[in-house]
């Protein structure tokens, strides 16, 4: 016989985001914070004292560790990439039609300047 026709409790619909791989509930991952610091390669001692300098005094967090080998190449892609950011640009609200005027009028935006 087929187990289609006995009961085998109520089916939730409401199943939890998380449990069937669905959204990443900590999306961001910001780079140089203490629990996730940036990792940079440099190539000498002297250069690691340099950039340690410039990490404290952005405010972040690194781990710096130093290649002597042959040929090693700096891997500071990360730091360069955060400190040559540029600032949040934002832009002022128009006026609404029905928002007063801002050149002082007292008149509503839609009757004076627009």
């Amino acid at each position: 016989m087929s187990d289609k026709f006995f009961f085998k409790g109520r089916q939730d619909a409401r199943q939890h985001h998380t449990a069937y791989g669905g959204f990443e509930t900590n999306a961001s991952k910001k780079s140089g914070s203490k629990k996730f610091p940036l990792t940079l390669v440099v190539t000498s001692e002297s250069r690691k004292l340099e950039l340690a300098a410039e990490v404290a005094e952005a405010g972040l967090y690194a781990n710096i560790n130093v290649d002597t080998r042959e040929g090693a190449v700096e891997s500071i892609a990360e730091l360069t990439a955060i400190l040559n950011k540029g600032p949040t640009i934002t832009v002022a609200k128009a006026p609404s039609r029905n928002d007063p005027c801002s050149c002082g009028s007292g008149l509503k935006f839609k009757k004076c300047c627009g």
